[in-house]
């Protein structure tokens, strides 16, 4: 498929029902309004085509640069591109999922999130936290740096009330990674969630509500899967 096919197809794929959702959930123009579910079929076809992500994402459209991160090719991907992608990333669902997942699955996942919480972009900070919860939640315990774990731990408890919305809520599911998918860090990843408490999360006109860290990881800890890593990052 080329690049003006899957436009054509997102187009008619789109509603105006899924684009206004995505909108209060802080999308922005341009955008169709297509279900990630009703992607699938274009996904399959172009999977690991990174020429065609690449165009696809430098079109702007909301849902092209969702689709293109998700088949992009991971191993060919490079820290210029990423760096791209994550400065030209329009809301939080691009910078912290299509972006930050993508990243998590690439060779520069540590580097460039890293790189990217120090960033006075609120949505490149954001991005660069939901990179390191990504990562953690599929790397072998073996590859993760625990130590530098443990002292994001304790600049998440000293930094995250003051921290910008969108940095918050990534502030926050980077704690509730931690507790779920490292068992070494669980009983620091608790501690830390004790004393952040509740994170105030300004989630607009939606009924989406911020997670509390530490029951979340009680309830992964009750179901005996503390540590079960999953797969893939992108979805």
């Amino acid at each position: 498929m080329t690049k003006a096919q899957i436009m054509a197809e997102l187009e008619n794929l789109g509603s105006e029902q899924t684009k206004k959702t995505l909108m209060r959930h802080g999308a922005v123009e341009p955008i169709f309004g297509v279900k990630i579910g009703d992607m699938k079929a274009i996904i399959k076809a172009t999977k690991n085509n990174h020429n065609l992500a690449m165009e696809l994402y430098d079109t702007g459209n909301s849902d092209a640069m969702y689709l293109a991160g998700l088949i992009a090719d991971k191993d060919a991907v490079t820290k210029a591109e990423l760096n791209a992608w994550m400065k030209k990333a329009s809301w939080r669902l691009i910078s912290n999922s299509a972006v930050a997942a993508l990243a998590a699955e690439s060779k520069h996942a540590v580097e460039l999130a890293t790189k990217w919480i120090e960033a006075k972009s609120e949505l490149v900070a954001s991005g660069g936290w939901s990179t390191l919860t990504h990562y953690i939640s599929i790397a072998p315990e073996e590859e993760i740096d625990e130590a530098a774990c443990e002292a994001l731990l304790n600049r998440v408890v000293a930094e995250i009330h003051d921290e910008r919305n969108e940095v918050k809520a990534a502030m926050n599911g980077f704690v509730i990674s931690v507790g779920s998918y490292i068992p070494s860090l669980l009983k620091k990843a608790k501690a830390a969630a004790k004393k952040i408490g509740q994170v105030v999360v300004d989630q607009g006109n939606t009924g989406c509500k911020t997670p509390d860290a530490l029951p979340y990881i009680e309830k992964i800890e009750g179901m005996g899967r503390v540590g079960k890593k999953r797969k893939m990052a992108r979805c």
